[in-house]
């Protein structure tokens, strides 16, 4: 079967209940398919409107029924309203055999005689009837298409809109007049997409512990000169720092090696000789892990393409994000990060430790500059897709 696109759009409700990390865990895991782009839209009356009103395609009366309720619940709910801030809604888009069925499958419908916990909606939907049959609550969870035309009108819609509704939603979330609010940036880190698994969601989810608000999300590959900048403070101090390690290794060597002593002078001198090569090709590591390729094994013409890897890059925002944020992530030795904490549960090593939080507000503004965390990646890969 061809490869499809597909979508699922996290509602303001389940955003602002921190359920996006879970349901994101549910979406990957359950379907196998290929997390392709996503970006945060505050939408406009226009976009609201448009939208809801795509919805009802079917003239069965009870799927008509539930297709109804859906579009009042988007022009309800998805609508700016006057001073409350603007709702915030999550477009992720897939890519994959099937997406639109798989995607719909996992969702799940919103009738269910009974609650297993197996789809989404099981899980965070609700639907609640007053003894009389009417509709008393509703919540739907997230929202998907119900076949590839409604897929491809709906991604055109959005993607239509997405520079004006959607990117970094700075001014989305009322704070109090003072407040010490900061952005921080998170990157899950490419060890978490090896293959299709819920690990990228549970990161997700472990940060929600925050109470922090999600402003921006968007799926990145770095390209080598983006990882090379984006980690080029890191070279100095591993040459540095490895000074000291790579000394005392080659010292040992050589007095086993040559059945010989070696002074405390030669140790050193070593060090300075070798911690510098040390640490460079360690720096390499680093950029390849994220990139794809080593600085001194990728061309020239190739050096700002995206890279093989795949990120999710998030903006965090709220009253003292980067402590908070950091608090969640743990130390960047899996080893030595406390329970609970993300490198803790998903890292494993110093460098594939399944994520990356900035360390202070500057640093933030900085990587996300190189990331591009306002970039617009949605709009060219659905008009390419669709020959729009």
């Amino acid at each position: 079967m061809a490869e499809e696109l597909s979508y699922v759009l996290v509602t303001p409700y389940s955003i602002r209940k921190s359920r996006t990390g879970g349901i994101i865990a549910r979406l990957i895991s359950r379907t196998g398919l290929d997390l392709v782009a996503a970006r945060m839209f505050a939408p406009s009356e226009e976009l609201v409107e448009k939208y809801a009103a795509s919805i009802v395609t079917e003239t069965e009366p009870r799927y008509r029924a539930t297709q109804e309720l859906i579009r009042k619940y988007v022009s309800k709910n998805f609508a700016p309203a006057e001073g409350a801030g603007q709702p915030r809604v999550l477009l992720l888009v897939f890519k994959g055999s099937d997406a639109v069925n798989k995607l719909r499958s996992t969702v799940g419908h919103i009738v269910n005689e009974r609650t297993s916990g197996e789809t989404i909606r099981d899980t965070y939907g609700d639907y609640l009837v007053d003894e009389q049959g009417n509709v008393s609550y509703f919540e739907p969870g997230v929202l998907a298409p119900p076949d590839a035309a409604s897929a491809r009108k709906n991604l055109l819609l959005w993607a239509a809109y997405s520079d004006g509704d959607g990117g970094l939603l700075e001014d989305a979330v009322q704070f109090t007049l003072g407040a010490k609010v900061e952005k921080t940036l998170v990157l899950i880190k490419p060890d978490n997409f090896r293959f299709p698994n819920a690990r990228p969601g549970g990161v997700i989810d472990l940060f929600s512990r925050t109470g922090l608000y999600i402003i921006a999300c968007k799926v990145h590959c770095m390209s080598v000169a983006q990882a090379e900048e984006f980690y080029g403070p890191v070279l100095d101090v591993l040459m540095d720092k490895l000074k000291g390690r790579s000394g005392e290794t080659a010292r040992a060597l050589l007095e086993n090696e040559f059945s010989i002593k070696l002074g405390d002078d030669v140790q050193t001198k070593l060090g300075d000789l070798l911690g510098p090569i040390n640490g460079r090709e360690n720096w390499e590591q680093i950029v390849k892990f994220m990139a794809g390729s080593k600085p001194s094994e990728c061309p020239t013409e190739k050096r700002h393409l995206p890279g093989t890897e795949k990120c999710i890059a998030i903006c965090y925002q709220g009253i003292d994000a980067v402590r908070k944020i950091r608090e969640v992530l743990g130390p960047t030795d899996p080893s030595k990060a406390p329970h609970g904490t993300i490198r803790r549960e998903f890292g494993s090593t110093i460098m594939v430790n399944a994520a990356h939080a900035s360390d202070s507000p500057e640093n933030g503004q900085r990587e996300m500059g190189i990331v591009q965390i306002k970039e617009n990646n949605l709009k060219p890969l659905i008009e390419s897709w669709y020959g729009e």
